[in-house]
C-alpha cells in the first residue's frame, strides 16, 4: 500500500546521537546546535537525544528536546544501551554525530560504538551519520592511538573495517569533497554523500578590528596528541625576544582523552612566562568573547583527522589563522573558503614567522578574517538541518510502498 502524503510530510521525531554539553567529548559543540536547529524547525514535532554521560551532569537543556542518556566514553556497553533507548523511543531516524574516537580511546569499547549505525539499519531504523574524519585519513601513532608501526597498521586495517560498517547506514554525510570522492573510489560507496559543515550561528557581521590593550595570540581545543601547544609557546618566546612586547598568548581549552594531565605539564614548564594565560574548558557563552578578543588564531597541529569545527568558529567571528602546511591540509581549507598564513608544522622559528606576518599588517589580518567569516557564515546551521531533514524525508518514502 502507499502511505498517504499526509503521514508523509508529518511532524518528524528526530534522534540524534552525540556527546553534549557540558560534557567535554569530541564534537559536543556541534551536537549542541545541531539539536537546537532542529528543535527550532516546524518540520520537527520532537527531537529525541542519545546524549553521553558524564561527570559533569545531565545535558544541557533545550525546549523542545528530550534527553536520553544512554552511553559513556570507554563504555563496552554503549551498543547494547543505545540500540535499547532507540528502539523504545521509535524515532523516524536518527543523525549520528560521529568522528572515531567518539565513543573511546580504548580499542574495543571505540570500535563496538562504530556498530551502533549498521545495527540499527538491520533493525529498520533510517540512520544518516555525520562523519566529520576518516580512519583513513589519520596518523594513528601521531594522534595517540598507536604505539608502534606494527599496531598503527593493525589499527588502520581495523579503522577500514570500521568504515565499511559505518557505511552500512542509509547515508554517511561528510563535509569535505576529496572525502566523499575517497569513499567512492577506495569503498565502492553509493551512499556517501556531501553536506554542508554549516556555521554554529547565525551571527551578525562581527567586528574585524582588535581589542586595544595586549594583542592576543590564542589557541583552542583538546590538546596532547597531534594537537600540542608545546611549538606554541616556543614561538611566543621566539616573538617576545624579537622584541613583540605587548603580547599575551591564551591556551584554551582541555587534554585530550589520550593524554591526560598534559595542559598541567605545559603550565608547570612554563610557570615563569608572563601573560600566559590556561583558560582551561570554555563554556559556550564564554567562546564568542575569547575570539573576538583575539588578534590572531594559532592551530599548532602536527596531523589532521579532517575539518576543523575551530576553524569554522575562528571564521564566524573572523579572526585570522595560522595554519600548518601538512599533507592534504591546506587544500581540504582552501575548498571549504577559508586562508591563513601558513609555517611548516615543528618549526616554532616557522610558526612565529606566520604569527609576525599577522600581526605586522593589519590590513592582510582583516581581509583574512573577512574571508574566513565569509566561509564560515556561507551557509548558517538553520539550512544545514533543513538539508537534513530533506533527506530524512527522501529515506521515509523509500517505505512509503510496501507489499499489502
Amino acid at each position: 500500500m502507499t502511505v498517504p502524503r499526509r503521514l508523509r510530510d508529518a511532524p518528524l521525531r528526530i534522534g540524534v546521537l552525540s556527546a553534549f554539553p557540558p560534557g567535554r567529548n569530541s564534537l559536543n559543540e556541534f551536537g549542541l546546535h545541531l539539536v537546537n536547529h532542529l528543535a527550532r524547525s516546524a518540520e520537527v514535532s520532537e527531537v529525541v537525544l542519545y546524549a553521553d554521560e558524564t561527570e559533569a551532569g545531565p545535558p544541557t537543556p533545550v525546549p523542545g528536546v528530550v534527553a536520553v542518556p544512554c552511553w559513556r566514553f570507554n563504555s563496552l556497553a554503549n551498543l547494547w544501551r543505545v540500540v535499547r533507548a532507540v528502539r523504545a523511543d521509535r524515532p523516524d531516524a536518527v543523525l549520528l554525530n560521529l568522528q572515531f574516537a567518539t565513543f573511546g580511546d580504548t580499542r574495543i569499547a571505540g570500535g563496538t560504538g562504530l556498530l551502533i549505525p549498521a545495527v540499527l539499519r538491520m533493525l529498520r531504523v533510517r540512520t544518516i551519520v555525520i562523519l566529520h574524519n576518516l580512519a583513513d585519513n589519520v596518523d594513528m601513532r601521531d594522534a595517540g592511538f598507536a604505539t608502534s608501526a606494527l599496531s598503527a597498521r593493525i589499527l588502520r586495517t581495523a579503522g577500514r573495517l570500521l568504515t565499511r560498517a559505518l557505511l552500512r547506514a542509509d547515508l554517511v554525510a561528510l563535509t569535505i569533497p576529496r572525502y566523499v570522492e575517497f569513499l567512492q573510489r577506495s569503498y565502492g560507496a553509493d551512499n556517501a554523500i556531501l553536506a554542508p559543515h554549516g556555521s554554529f550561528e547565525e551571527v551578525a557581521v562581527p567586528s574585524f578590528d582588535v581589542p586595544a590593550g595586549r594583542r592576543r595570540i590564542m589557541a583552542f581545543g583538546k590538546w596532547g596528541t597531534y594537537k600540542t601547544v608545546d611549538i606554541l609557546v616556543d614561538a611566543y618566546r621566539e616573538l617576545l625576544a624579537r622584541g613583540y612586547d605587548d603580547l599575551e598568548l591564551v591556551l584554551a581549552g582541555t587534554d585530550s582523552p589520550n593524554s591526560a594531565g598534559y595542559m598541567a605539564g605545559v603550565a608547570a614548564e612554563h610557570a615563569d612566562l608572563d601573560h600566559l594565560t590556561f583558560t582551561g574548558y570554555v563554556a559556550e557563552e564564554d567562546v564568542a568573547p575569547l575570539f573576538a578578543s583575539s588578534s590572531v588564531v594559532a592551530f599548532p597541529y602536527t596531523s589532521t583527522t579532517g575539518s576543523s569545527g575551530v576553524l569554522h568558529q575562528a571564521g564566524e567571528y573572523g579572526r585570522a589563522a595560522v595554519l600548518p602546511r601538512i599533507g592534504d591540509l591546506v587544500d581540504i581549507i582552501e575548498e571549504e573558503g577559508f586562508r591563513g598564513v601558513y609555517f611548516e608544522p615543528g618549526d616554532p622559528g616557522s610558526l612565529a614567522d606566520a604569527i609576525a606576518t599577522v600581526l605586522d599588517d593589519p590590513q592582510q589580518r582583516i581581509a583574512l578574517g573577512r574571508t574566513n567569516f565569509a566561509a564560515a557564515s556561507g551557509i548558517p546551521m538553520s539550512e544545514v538541518v533543513h538539508w537534513h531533514l530533506v533527506h530524512v524525508r527522501r529515506l521515509l518514502d523509500r517505505r512509503a510502498t510496501v507489499p499489502a
